[in-house]
């Protein structure tokens, strides 16, 4: 597997790519943001480890192109402690979140956990779900609506999953945080409610016919409503 780091401390960065690669890891690099930004959407990875303080281009600015074309897990490095700098994080679309410093083996199973979550999401079931015209592929990390391409973040598309696989049945915000953002459940944030406003205004909105409902003081549910 291909592991892509972008990070401007040289010495980390070198740091990461040697234990990557005694991992097991072809591991790619990018001190810039500029730089990391291309070969991010250009190459062909399963992961790539994302600095927040970059030259050129930041952390955030870098996810963002990267979300408009790509469904690769990210996992957000940073010596930013604070609460809402991780949540800024995960709302952008990172899969994790990594505060320096770190020791490496605390690293190495978050990228494994990531790696191993894409492979068993879609193992034991069909690979592709349909839900009236909706229809994702878990496999191939695809969404269609009408025969239309979906355009949705790797959060987006894990949140949809999530959703989809449990059609018909209520999710409530504690279950999806810890389903799609590893996080236990805070109340003091919005991370849930502005992914699913989000993805609601890509699969429904256009559409005369929605499929995302919201049941007050219980969560959300993805069905066909007569």
């Amino acid at each position: 597997m291909r592991i892509l780091v972008i990070e401007d401390e040289q010495k980390l960065t070198e740091y990461l790519r040697q234990g990557l690669t005694e991992s097991g890891y072809t591991v790619d690099m990018a001190f810039n943001g500029i730089d990391g930004k291309h070969l991010s959407i250009e190459g062909d990875y399963d992961l790539v480890l994302l600095d927040v303080m970059l030259p050129g281009i930041d952390g955030y600015g870098v996810l963002n192109a990267l979300r408009k074309v790509k469904t690769v897990p990210v996992l957000m490095l940073t010596a930013r402690d604070k609460v809402e700098d991780r949540v800024r994080g995960l709302q952008e679309g990172a899969d994790d979140y990594l505060i320096k410093p770190f020791a490496f083996s605390e690293l190495l199973a978050r990228v494994q956990a990531l790696l191993r979550r894409g492979v068993s999401s879609t193992a034991g079931q069909s690979t592709v779900m349909q839900l009236g015209d909706l229809e994702i592929d878990l496999l191939k990390r695809k969404a269609f609506r009408s025969n239309n391409r979906l355009d949705l973040s790797a959060k987006e598309f894990a949140l949809l999953a999530l959703l989809m696989q449990r059609q018909g049945a209520i999710l409530s915000r504690t279950l999806i945080a810890e389903q799609v953002w590893d996080m236990n459940f805070d109340s003091d944030t919005n991370v849930v409610e502005v992914a699913v406003r989000r993805l609601r205004a890509k699969i429904d909105e256009p559409y005369a016919v929605k499929l995302l409902h919201t049941v007050r003081g219980m969560g959300y549910v993805l069905e066909l409503r007569p």
